[in-house]
């Protein structure tokens, strides 16, 4: 009898699971962590993005919670370490999804989430004020050889993807180093750029675009294949000598071993939102450039990033 019972019992937890994943997503609202705080491209991403999602999953309601600390590490650990349910979504960006683990101890692995969606690659590039003496990427070049040491950079932080970009920028210039000037974010970073408290500033295009239209940032060089359509006077590395080429890629994730089946359905999902019409236009509205790329398709390229940056750390490391 107590064998049968057993044997009842471990026929029953299949169809359970099933059940569940039938159910979802009505159960309740599904969670999407953002790691950093709330303004910022990535945070805004999440909101523009899920509620064009949900319109495509019958039931599907979402909450953004923001779960800032150490760089993102807190919110993508909580992340990682969620059940895989399908009620626990996150945002991430790249590089920086994979700088974490390489700096410090981190209770996650980069590679290891489900990756469903890349929404955004927004290409970064070094500005300055406009009344700055340095024109161009040139100008910066000769001076931090001239005078080793005489110029700063501000950036999002120790590891953030501006800084790898500078990093990246030193190594193929054969640059010493500049001193790097870190801040909570392009909100404090900018007024002082624009005090000439630091030289230069490195970030994204969504940065640049509209202060550059006010005439009170000029930008040196974007690290893109081509011009950005918003920034169409601003040469990229490539033009001026140095294959450089970065950005900041922001998707959305999941933990690792979400069902297939609801992989799936959020995989559709999508693929149909990041092709509609209004979500694009709303997307350009907001300075964003979009580059989809969803599943497999978006854990290719977490992998490629992943072993450039791992290769960089080797010749330029830098530490949290």
């Amino acid at each position: 009898m107590h064998r049968r019972t057993l044997l009842a019992a471990g026929l029953a937890m299949p169809a359970l699971g099933a059940r569940a994943q039938a159910a979802w997503p009505n159960d309740r609202p599904v969670e999407v962590i953002v790691p950093y705080p709330p303004g910022g491209g990535v945070d805004i991403l999440a909101r523009l993005v899920m509620p064009v999602v949900a319109e495509r999953i019958p039931g599907m309601r979402t909450v953004v919670t923001n779960r800032a600390g150490a760089a993102g590490q807190i919110g993508l650990e909580v992340i990682f370490n969620a059940a895989p349910d399908g009620y626990t979504l996150g945002a991430t960006t790249m590089p920086a999804h994979s700088g974490i683990p390489l700096e410090r101890p981190a209770r996650y692995r980069p590679l290891d989430f489900t990756f469903l969606a890349n929404i955004v690659e927004d290409p970064n590039c070094i500005y300055v004020r406009t009344e700055s003496p340095l024109r161009t990427l040139a100008d910066l070049i000769a001076q931090a050889k001239a005078k080793p040491g005489s110029l700063d950079y501000g950036t999002t932080g120790i590891g953030s993807d501006d800084h790898i970009l500078m990093l990246g920028s030193e190594a193929a210039a054969k640059l010493p180093p500049l001193t790097h000037v870190p801040f909570a974010g392009s909100a404090p970073l900018i007024p002082q750029l624009l005090g000439g408290h630091i030289d230069t500033g490195v970030g994204n295009t969504t940065e640049l675009v509209t202060l550059s239209r006010e005439g009170k940032l000029r930008g040196l060089a974007i690290a893109a294949d081509r011009r950005a359509a918003d920034l169409p006077d601003l040469p990229t590395f490539r033009e001026q000598g140095f294959d450089v080429v970065a950005s900041a890629q922001r998707g959305i994730i999941a933990p690792p071993g979400l069902p297939p089946a609801i992989t799936a359905r959020l995989e559709a999902a999508f693929r149909e939102a990041l092709a509609d019409p209004a979500f694009k236009a709303e997307m350009a509205r907001q300075f964003m450039p979009m580059r989809p790329l969803v599943g497999a398709a978006y854990k290719a390229e977490a992998a490629r990033v992943d072993a450039q940056l791992q290769a960089l750390w080797k010749v330029r490391p830098w530490r949290g």
